[in-house]
């Protein structure tokens, strides 16, 4: 097709100069790619155990149904969540994924004439949902690699100095991706207590579940305190719902309303809806879950330091391992292997890979192929 008009003059100035996000490569793609079988994805942080029994089943009754439209108010998920976390349904907005409830909230409250700051190596939906909205973003430096607590860690200090006039949003993960470091309650709260009322601060939980730290906090707890607080949790990662895609947010029922008015009509399917109310009842399949991540966090940590390899100490079902090298031509090497892992030089990490925390199995055969790719060179 020949045409004369330069489309992307007509689109608004922040999507003229924005870049997609870029997800983990699918197995399907490497197999195809390369003729590789077996393939063993440890990129996007998805649960090696997969769903629960419980979510499965539950698909069952919506998959008779799909000539018909989903609960757009998503009631009975509203009601569970309710009911599991103690909170209210008013709270409450639904999102496909959170990081559609990430985009509601950037729609929500940011602009051209304001600004949202996140600190630097987060996650990359936060400046993609700010320059969408034709919105500045004012990058906080993260704590530098020698730190002696937390390396690549959020400095809320400088964070704080950014603030001005115009900041409307401040995303803040907790734990962080890609990084895996994280806030203890205490930090958090300090911060909190210095931020303007007039200032959003989302405080992005998609790996809560996961954390086992004594003074990791609970902010869920904190919303009767502080107006301005959103928390953004998912069904993606313990509760391995990743491909139906459904996350929510939990702020006052002010902030609730007007995201609830920009949201998308049905935008959680019905078999996401079924699946992850169900998978709030599977006690034993989370505790499991945790388990196996524990466990694997401590088998890479044992192999990062019997090898020598340098990381960044994760509380989250990744870790993050700087290979003292490109870190992409490594990831290449590694396909080659049939491993799928992810390089993160987009978060100007260039010598990191992030890696998902699998089952041992799992674990142990990309340790090995790690260490071979890195002693052959």
């Amino acid at each position: 097709m020949c045409t004369k008009t330069d489309f992307a003059k007509l689109a608004q100035p922040g999507i003229q100069g924005l870049q997609p996000y870029q997800p983990g490569k699918p197995i399907e793609e490497l197999e195809r790619e390369l003729g590789v079988t077996d393939t063993l994805k440890l990129a996007s942080n998805e649960n090696p155990l997969g769903a629960s029994s419980n979510a499965l089943r539950a698909m069952q009754e919506p998959f008779q149904s799909l000539h018909l439209y989903p609960d757009g108010g998503g009631f009975i998920l509203k009601q569970k969540l309710a009911d599991v976390l103690a909170i209210e349904t008013e709270q409450i907005t639904l999102g496909n994924g959170s990081n559609d409830v990430l985009d509601l909230i950037a729609r929500c409250f940011l602009g051209s004439d304001s600004n949202a700051i996140f600190s630097a190596h987060a996650f990359a939906v936060y400046p993609i949902v700010t320059q969408a909205v034709g919105a500045s973003a004012k990058v906080a430096a993260a704590h530098p690699a020698n730190h002696s607590s937390m390396p690549y860690g959020h400095d809320l200090e400088a964070m704080l100095a950014l603030i001005d006039a115009q900041t409307r949003v401040i995303f803040i993960a907790n734990p962080n991706n890609p990084t895996g470091t994280w806030l203890s309650g205490d930090e958090l709260e300090r911060f909190m207590l210095r931020v303007p009322e007039n200032v959003i601060v989302v405080v992005d939980e998609a790996y809560f579940e996961y954390v086992e730290e004594v003074e990791y906090p609970n902010t869920l707890q904190w919303l009767e305190h502080y107006n301005n607080l959103i928390v953004t949790r998912t069904f993606s990662k313990i509760y391995g719902l990743a491909a139906l895609r459904v996350g929510y947010c939990v702020c006052n029922p002010q902030i609730a309303d007007l995201l609830n008015r920009v949201r998308q009509p049905f935008n959680v399917n019905s078999l996401a809806l079924a699946a992850a109310s169900a998978a709030l009842d599977d006690e034993e399949q989370l505790k499991m879950s945790m388990l196996v991540n524990s466990a694997g966090l401590q088998q890479w940590q044992q192999a990062c330091d019997s090898y020598g390899w340098s990381y960044i100490p994760s509380v989250a079902n990744f870790i993050c391992v700087d290979v003292g090298r490109d870190a992409t031509a490594v990831y290449e090497a590694l396909l080659q292997e049939a491993i799928i892992v992810r390089p993160v030089g987009n978060y100007q990490l260039p010598r990191h890979l992030r890696i998902t925390i699998g089952t041992e199995a799992q674990n142990s055969r990309c340790i090995n192929a790690l260490h071979k790719v890195l002693s052959d060179d």
